[in-house]
């Protein structure tokens, strides 16, 4: 019930990214200039590498819900014996590269900034961090999922169907999130 419930929530969000791109590409229509000028501002090289750090998260998410479907919460071997790794040790992964993605976000907006794209200079400006911004919000709530069913292995005696469930259901946010930000990606850096 909890996966059906997630998938159902997902739909919701889906709508709400649906209706970001609608906007985005409705002004983009109306004002072809204003974006010729501003799209030529976005390091997409950078905006690449970022992105396949947040792609590659999804991977390192799945084999943590795979170490959890085992039932396997922690490494079995050495630290650096990938193939031992557990749950904890995959999400942690996945953790970090989010983080480092977020970060990314923050770094390729200061330079924006500094460029004189703003929120209130431009409808792209408003459109770019609109969406890109709430992107990252979801990011960052996905970030906080991860670190509650890191808690949650921590805190029980053992590690039963329902942590497994709950790892699996977070799997399934970071990947409709990853799958957002590659239409975000194709959209505002490819699409020129």
């Amino acid at each position: 019930m909890v996966s059906v419930g997630t998938i159902i929530w997902l739909s919701s969000e889906l709508m709400f990214f649906a209706a970001l791109f609608a906007s985005y590409f409705t002004i983009r229509a109306v004002s072809p200039e204003l974006w010729a000028a501003n799209t030529e501002r976005l390091n997409v090289p950078f905006a690449s590498v970022n992105t396949t750090i947040l792609v590659l998260s999804s991977l390192t998410c799945q084999l943590g819900v795979f170490a959890a479907e085992r039932g396997q919460v922690g490494r079995s071997g050495k630290l650096f014996q990938v193939k031992a790794w557990g749950l904890r040790e995959w999400f942690v992964l996945t953790y970090l590269m989010g983080a480092v993605f977020v970060g990314g976000q923050a770094v390729e907006y200061a330079s924006l900034v500094q460029e004189g794209v703003t929120i209130q200079d431009s409808a792209y400006g408003t459109m770019f961090y609109l969406t890109t911004g709430f992107h990252g919000l979801h990011v960052t709530g996905g970030l906080i999922a991860f670190l509650l069913v890191l808690g949650r292995t921590f805190l029980a005696r053992r590690f039963t169907h329902e942590q497994a469930v709950s790892a699996i259901v977070v799997s399934y946010y970071w990947h409709f999130v990853d799958v957002v930000w590659i239409g975000l990606f194709a959209t505002i850096y490819l699409i020129q």
